[in-house]
């Protein structure tokens, strides 16, 4: 089976979220179950583009409207990443450092997606499956159905896989004249709510519509950002399949990014080890139990929350227990977490930013992982915890509700139920408590550290999808 994966991100291209996670792992392990997987992505301006070599397999150009934008598609020559990367070279709109937050961000996805189309079209052979991701992709299902220029690509299946519904990539219908030509008489679905609506056009156009974890796909059904009603007519074609993680690049014994590699066998010397590498990196004391968070500092992620809980929690145990901050996002949350480092000196530090050889570190010294998310489609920083032997305390929502169970349920995690500032310190009261118990603690880090969030059966659940829907082509 040929597939095609278009996406805004892929890591180590380029990442801004979990996205760019499952991205550059998914197609990697269907590459390896006997598939050709082929990724398609912008070409941003990233160190992984400077770094590597590629060829121009394409060009031509894209017309949005009056304007008109040449085009190149690079293919990464070596494969280094487990499948065929090919990176959308389109330098009046790509040609930037940063994945999203630019005005032109309409321009710039309607012009990606366009250009991905015109060279599929232009192969010699259509792809059997494309999967598109989240709304930088959605209107690809309805140009291959409606465009006329499209009319090859008519009955070939497409999935989208929705990672994030909150952002669904609205624009209004004065930039109509973007889409390549279609009957007119098919606008009607590209409205939602008076407005063109990506997301939204990819849930109706799309043959199979899946989300990043069961519990997520019953959530949209009730809150999604004003699309509850569209979700519920299409679940019929939708399936919630939970993310895995990159056992390669996520396992703790071969680790290149930690100070000490451990097993399951020999986890206490070697969480220890890098603990107290993060302790001397960050003024903190590693005979303490050490909270962190890693992330975006967002609502939807709790973070504006962790101000205030990281104060309070510090002042219940003072001097008894160690908060590391990293993340980045709003301006307010970064000064609010900053401005606790005077008051908690010792016992709190912060990162603001982002450095994924930081991340692992934490993973791996860390003793306990705050995730009190609102929002938490699947969720990939339980999984990493839980392989590294780091206890998540979570929120139950999403995919951390299926992953992550409460030790008092005989589980591999603390949970709580509510986004709130009250709940989070109880949490932290209950680890802490935890934490004093040895013998306990490490029985729930044996049991993170063997379950089996791989993507093997993921994978293969993706593959399910696929099959059912060229079987009702």
């Amino acid at each position: 089976m040929e597939i095609f994966h278009i996406s805004a991100e892929c890591y180590p291209v380029a990442k801004v979220g979990g996205l760019a996670d499952v991205v550059g792992a998914l197609p990697k392990y269907q590459n390896k179950a006997g598939h050709k997987l082929r990724v398609v992505m912008p070409c941003y301006e990233t160190k992984f583009r400077s770094d590597n070599d590629f060829e121009c397999v394409h060009w031509g150009s894209v017309q949005l409207g009056n304007f008109n934008f040449p085009f190149s598609v690079l293919k990464e020559t070596t494969d280094k990443l487990g499948f065929e990367l090919y990176l959308m070279e389109i330098p009046e709109l790509f040609d930037r450092k940063n994945v999203y937050g630019y005005e032109d961000d309409i321009e710039r996805f309607m012009a990606f997606q366009i250009a991905t189309l015109d060279w599929i079209i232009g192969r010699e052979s259509m792809p059997d499956v494309i999967n598109c991701h989240d709304h930088h992709t959605g209107l690809i299902p309805f140009m291959m159905q409606y465009c006329f220029k499209y009319h090859k690509l008519l009955n070939t299946p497409s999935m989208l896989t929705i990672h994030n519904g909150l952002y669904q990539g609205q624009f209004s219908f004065d930039k109509l004249n973007y889409f390549p030509e279609f009957d007119s008489i098919h606008t009607k679905i590209l409205e939602w709510d008076h407005q063109i609506n990506s997301l939204a056009v990819g849930v109706k156009c799309a043959s199979a519509v899946t989300t990043v974890s069961p519990s997520y796909l019953n959530e949209i059904n009730n809150s999604a950002n004003g699309l509850e009603s569209l979700f519920n007519i299409v679940r019929y074609k939708s399936k919630g399949i939970l993310n895995g993680i990159d056992t390669e690049v996520w396992d703790p014994s071969k680790d290149k990014m930690l100070k000490k590699n451990y097993s399951i066998q020999n986890f206490e010397q070697g969480k220890q080890q890098n603990k107290e590498t993060l302790c001397t990196l960050f003024n903190l004391d590693p005979s303490k139990p050490l909270f962190s968070f890693i992330g975006r500092l967002w609502d939807e992620k709790g973070g504006d929350l962790l101000p205030q809980a990281s104060a309070l929690a510090l002042s219940e145990n003072y001097k008894e227990i160690n908060i590391l901050i990293l993340g980045s996002g709003n301006a307010q949350i970064e000064n609010q977490l900053n401005s606790l480092l005077a008051d908690y000196k010792g016992n709190y530090n912060t990162f603001i930013g982002y450095n994924e050889e930081l991340a692992h570190l934490i993973y791996a010294g860390a003793d306990f992982l705050l995730m009190p998310s609102r929002v938490e489609p699947c969720g990939l920083n339980q999984m990493y915890s839980l392989r590294y032997g780091t206890v998540p305390i979570v929120r139950r929502t999403g995919g951390l509700k299926d992953t992550v169970i409460d030790f008092g349920d005989n589980g591999n995690g603390i949970c709580h139920d509510q986004s709130s500032v009250g709940d989070i310190c109880y949490s932290i009261q209950r680890a802490v408590s935890l934490y004093e118990d040895k013998e306990h603690l490490n029985e729930i880090r044996k049991k993170g550290m063997s379950t089996d969030h791989s993507w093997e059966k993921a994978s293969q659940e993706y593959i399910e999808m696929y099959n059912l829907i060229l079987n009702k082509i």
